[in-house]
């Protein structure tokens, strides 16, 4: 409660006491000893602990947890999320036949996404499961809404392969002491810590081992959508909304037709590959969909790990634009959203008519090496009459 609020309630009748119970009702919760508030965000989160466990079930638990491009659902208020992303590796497709073996959170590439609210506590626990062949395709009833999407046809086909190698995270999300809670951990450890969602956003998380370039190119990454407490303006206007992570892939095919990353490459800012939610056909093949009058939403991130990206949807206009994710930076009207490495933004269009409208990034030698994701806008009663496009890809 604000001080003009408590003022008020005093000014009411409802006496001091009164009024302060009704203050500390609107404060955040406070879970550990050690936890404070300064303007209305808790800090002081306890310590990381690094401890061994038998664990051998799904890499990824927890309802928060989604596969690109879909986002998961809030209930009212704020609330703990359980979660739970373990690091496997997997030999995955980028493209059609370029398949590497990655160094992923969970199993794909990019990784899981993380919807919370403004306020939200995250209970985060972490396996290092790289020496171990972990499979993610089979069905996991009740592990986490992502898992299931594996039960379906993936682009990525992973296939899981053992590569042990020490590794961490790093929630830009969170708020709390890198040296702690994103210390590396060995094969075979695990990872308990907790972070509160104290700021809105469209955020990344990545391995922070260095040298960090090589985690990142390799696919360690993924996206915390962080929605704020009191929502966007125009969330009762919203439609559809989607996901959309661009990323940079630095590959060289090997003799046995295996691609793997060239790091001198990736020095030299020289992508083999610029694409969107891990695959050159997740969102032209399989495009994103929307009604002709629809107000559409997009929660794009500009993973990097090394050049910006210039987003554009070709036909329409970006008329809100809350950059970075964060309410309080509302632009209106932009025709391209300019996004530097770890960059977010959330931003919304009207599909105007029938057609093929496409996302890409501007800076065009990306596009051309697969930047370039499709919107099917339908009529407005939601038929496809067939109108097709002249932009291939």
């Amino acid at each position: 409660m604000t001080a003009r609020r408590v003022l008020i309630a005093i000014v009411a009748g409802f006496g001091l006491a009164a009024a302060l119970a009704a203050a500390r009702q609107d404060s955040p919760v406070l879970v550990h000893p050690g936890e404070y508030v300064v303007e209305g965000r808790v800090f002081g989160m306890p310590r990381a602990e690094v401890f061994t466990e038998d664990y051998d079930g799904p890499p990824v638990v927890g309802d928060a947890v989604t596969k690109l491009p879909e986002l998961s659902p809030l209930a009212p208020g704020n609330h703990t999320h359980d979660v739970r992303m373990d690091i496997v590796a997997q030999r995955i497709e980028i493209a059609p036949g370029v398949r590497y073996d990655a160094w992923t959170f969970g199993g794909s590439v990019p990784g899981p996404v993380l919807h919370v609210r403004e306020g939200d506590r995250v209970r985060f626990t972490m396996k290092n499961r790289s020496a171990e062949r972990v499979a993610v395709t089979p069905p996991s009833t009740g592990a986490s809404p992502f898992l299931q999407a594996f039960a379906t046809a993936d682009l990525q086909r992973p296939e899981a392969v053992a590569v042990p190698m020490h590794h961490s995270i790093d929630f830009h999300a969170a708020t709390v002491a890198g040296d702690d809670k994103w210390q590396m951990i060995q094969p075979g450890e695990s990872i308990r810590f907790e972070w509160v969602a104290n700021y809105p956003g469209v955020f990344i998380y990545h391995c922070g081992v260095p040298p960090v370039l090589q985690h990142v190119a390799m696919g360690q990454y993924g996206v915390v959508v962080v929605s704020p407490r009191n929502g966007y303006p125009t969330d009762g206007l919203v439609d559809r909304e989607y996901v959309v992570v661009q990323s940079e892939f630095y590959l060289t095919e090997g003799e046995d037709g295996l691609y793997a990353l060239d790091f001198e490459r990736a020095a030299r800012k020289d992508p083999s590959h610029v694409i969107f939610n891990g695959h050159l056909l997740a969102l032209t093949t399989h495009p994103l969909t929307a009604d002709a009058g629809e107000r559409v939403r997009l929660y794009l991130h500009n993973v990097g790990p090394n050049d910006q990206a210039s987003h554009h949807v070709i036909g329409t206009v970006l008329d809100r634009v809350y950059y970075e994710g964060n309410p309080g930076n509302d632009w209106r009207g932009l025709q391209t959203v300019v996004l530097g490495a770890s960059n977010g933004a959330v931003v919304e269009f009207i599909a105007p008519e029938e057609g093929d409208y496409i996302l890409l990034d501007h800076e065009l030698a990306d596009a051309q090496k697969g930047a370039i994701a499709h919107i099917r806008v339908r009529s407005r009663t939601g038929e496809d009459t067939g109108i097709v496009t002249s932009m291939g890809h």
